[in-house]
């Protein structure tokens, strides 16, 4: 594991611009923190890395959005889900997110205890905000592929 300190939001969404340029089709992303500590900053982050269109914004009341690639960007489109309101293992089946893993990356806000059987190896983005406003992003990755790949 491994922590980075993200003074300003700026920070945050580099360092999801820089997480999103490794994510690829399949791969599953859980972020954790309480309210407020920065996940939906960093899922913006993550989709500019990835090349992705449109406006990217906390999922709460559809659950997930789906965002494609512009033309040149990334290959994989981004399934960004909000899990807060899940309240069941059977909700997320609902969800058809295993599916998905076959053709985006996956980056579930809130999964952290419900997500994390949609894939053998998964990367767990856990985000803290101290009482000075910085972020402290620690990544604790779930498998070899993962491991080698969090070195940001």
């Amino acid at each position: 594991m491994r922590t980075y300190e993200c003074p300003r939001e700026t920070d945050s969404l580099e360092f999801g611009r820089r997480l999103g340029e490794r994510l690829r089709a399949g791969d599953l992303v859980l972020l954790a923190g309480p309210l407020g500590a920065g996940k939906t900053v960093l899922a913006r982050g993550i989709a500019a890395g990835m090349g992705v269109t449109g406006r990217v914004a906390s999922p709460t009341f559809v659950l997930a959005r789906v965002h494609r690639p512009a033309t040149g960007g990334g290959d994989a489109a981004l399934v960004h889900v909000d899990a807060y309101r899940l309240t069941t293992l059977d909700e997320l089946d609902d969800l058809d997110l295993d599916t998905d893993l076959t053709d985006a990356a996956v980056v579930v806000e809130w999964g952290e205890g419900v997500a994390e059987r949609l894939g053998d190896e998964y990367l767990v983005v856990r985000l803290r905000r101290r009482d000075d406003d910085v972020r402290e992003i620690t990544l604790e990755p779930h498998g070899p592929s993962w491991i080698e790949r969090v070195a940001l």
